[in-house]
């Protein structure tokens, strides 16, 4: 495969070595795509998720060791200027993008109590305005490169979650636009979905919460990161090309407590 025959993959948010943008670069990059990915390791450091300065070139060359090229840039998609700059770098570096996987994301515990204007703020800016701009932008350069099939996916969220209402919130004003972009890009060739991973183990989870969740897995176990990324391989691929406007679960099952 030659370079101008590769698929080129923007995957935002890929900050931990154990998170599901990890697990989805490698899951692109094992199906021969070029990855360019984004972090913000200075959220992680914050919210307690561990976060890494050293894993960006890490897993730059995990990626390339595997026969694919990879860069990497910090983006925080709070600032309405990143999905632009995004956008140029990414270009520069590997070529014009075919895919977009929009998995960054703001989460804070927000209940009717806590919640408030500027929390509420920080979840839609990362979460609604950053990532709409992001796949906007990205649709007008692909259509102006000349691209065919395209494909944006959305990490999303929802469930009877009392204790996070923002980013719930927030999340389902993703899996909102979905259906509406998707009739809006089809002409492009762009396929739009949603993945909902449900629950999963991805460095955030005590051992007491693991414990209280394992009994809603009818599989039998906690979701890994894998599971969300093999998904999201799949929706990119060309299998997946008449699939669009779909919010599609892979959460083994998961019935919420």
């Amino acid at each position: 495969m030659t370079n101008t025959q590769r698929k080129i993959a923007i995957v935002t948010g890929a900050s931990r070595s154990n998170g599901i943008g990890t697990a989805i670069c490698k899951a692109l990059a094992l199906d021969g795509v070029d990855i360019f990915f984004t972090h913000w390791s200075r959220y992680d450091e914050t919210d307690g998720s561990g976060g890494d300065r050293s894993w960006p070139d890490a897993l730059s060359h995990e990626l390339r060791s595997l026969g694919v090229r990879a860069e990497h840039m910090e983006a925080d998609l709070s600032d309405t200027e990143t999905p632009r700059l995004l956008l140029d770098r990414a270009e520069e570096a590997l070529g014009a993008s075919s895919i977009l996987v929009n998995n960054a994301t703001h989460c804070a515990p927000t209940d009717f109590r806590s919640l408030t204007a500027t929390s509420l703020d920080q979840h839609y800016t990362v979460n609604n305005r950053g990532t709409v701009l992001l796949s906007t932008a990205f649709a007008q350069r692909f259509e102006l490169a000349g691209l065919a099939h395209g494909r944006i996916i959305n990490l999303v969220s929802k469930g009877p979650d009392p204790n996070n209402l923002a980013y719930i919130a927030t999340k389902g004003l993703l899996i909102a636009l979905t259906e509406p972009l998707s009739v809006g890009l089809a002409p492009l060739g762009i396929t739009v979905n949603c993945v909902d991973p449900g629950p999963t183990d991805s460095g955030w989870m005590s051992e007491e919460l693991k414990e209280f969740l394992l009994p809603s897995f009818p599989m039998g176990r906690i979701g890994l990161p894998e599971d969300a990324a093999r998904l999201v391989a799949f929706l990119a691929s060309e299998q997946a090309q008449w699939v669009t406007g779909q919010l599609i679960k892979s959460e083994g099952g998961f019935t919420s407590r």
